[in-house]
C-alpha cells in the first residue's frame, strides 16, 4: 500500500511561504529552500524589531524633551523630577509632541515645573 503524504497541505504550506517571499531578490523569491530560510529570517527580524521600535521611540521622545527643556535652562532629569513633584502626569510621547509642535504649551509646563 502506498504511503499517504498529504500533498495538498504540503503544497499549501509551500505556497504560503512563497507568497511571503514575493518581492525578494534573486533566488530568495522562487527557490523553495532559499525562500523558506529568507522568510524565516525576515519573520524573526520583524518579531524582534516590533519590540525594538518601542525602545527606539522612547529614546527619540527623551531626546526631544531634553532639547525642549534645555531651551528653558533645565536638563531632562531636572524637568522629569519636577514633573513628578508638580503632579503633572503627561507621558513622554505627549511631552515630546508639545516640545516639537507646540513650544508655547511646553513652556507653560516648564514654568509650572520650575
Amino acid at each position: 500500500m502506498p504511503r499517504s503524504v498529504n500533498s495538498v497541505a504540503s503544497r499549501a504550506r509551500r505556497k504560503k511561504v512563497m507568497k511571503q517571499a514575493k518581492g525578494y531578490f534573486g533566488r530568495r523569491k522562487n527557490v523553495w529552500t532559499v525562500a523558506k530560510n529568507a522568510v524565516e529570517k525576515a519573520m524573526s527580524y520583524s518579531y524582534r524589531d516590533r519590540r525594538a521600535k518601542k525602545r527606539t521611540f522612547r529614546a527619540l521622545w527623551i531626546t526631544r524633551i531634553n532639547a525642549g527643556a534645555r531651551q528653558h535652562g533645565m536638563s531632562y532629569s531636572q524637568f522629569m523630577g519636577g514633573m513628578k513633584k508638580a503632579g503633572i502626569e503627561l507621558n513622554r510621547k505627549v511631552l515630546a509632541d508639545l516640545a516639537m509642535n507646540h513650544p508655547e504649551a511646553f513652556e507653560a509646563i516648564v514654568k509650572k515645573v520650575k
